[in-house]
């Protein structure tokens, strides 16, 4: 999960095909919202490194998905059209998930944080990319509610995989 946007810093874009060979490598099946800017990037590197992405679209079908949404295809292995919307496509998309990863972030990636916190997920946040990411531990600790989530936070993409799925997996 994260931002849709092209990144203002410079190295974000790597830090996102990084993510993307990792979790390729961890041989995971990625989900993501078959957008575009740093989920785009993360998600076409693990496609091209040989992972399973799976995009989940608040299209109806691929028409809406590329003219009203302005979506790319060519990232993923197959794509879901739940004819949600964004926000309707965010509750299927986390749900979907055993470990939800944020990469940077705006408005719709703190959608899909509540969501994963409220259900308990396994969260991990990328450090050091910006928005959500780095905004979650304040969040958290500034709107106390318990779940039975558990949130990992590292700048590291790979440590910080490793240790959302040893806790998704014990």
């Amino acid at each position: 999960m994260g931002s849709a946007e092209e990144p203002p810093a410079a190295g974000l874009r790597e830090q996102a095909v990084a993510l993307g060979k990792v979790m390729a490598a961890r041989d995971v099946i990625l989900l993501t919202g078959a957008t575009t800017g740093m989920v785009y990037a993360a998600g076409k590197a693990a496609h091209e490194a040989g992972a399973l992405h799976i995009g989940v679209s608040p299209a109806s079908d691929q028409t809406e998905h590329v003219e009203r949404y302005r979506l790319p295809t060519d990232a993923c292995d197959a794509i879901i059209y739940t004819g949600f919307g964004l926000k309707g496509r965010n509750v299927v998309l986390v749900r979907s998930c055993e470990v939800v990863v944020f990469f940077s972030g705006s408005i719709g990636s703190l959608n899909e944080f509540t969501i994963a916190y409220d259900e308990g997920k396994v969260i991990g946040c990328l450090t050091g990319t910006g928005g959500v990411a780095d905004e979650v531990e304040r969040i958290v600790a500034t709107f106390k509610k318990e779940t039975k989530a558990r949130v990992f936070y590292d700048d590291d993409p790979g440590k910080l995989l490793e240790r959302c799925i040893k806790a998704a997996r014990p």
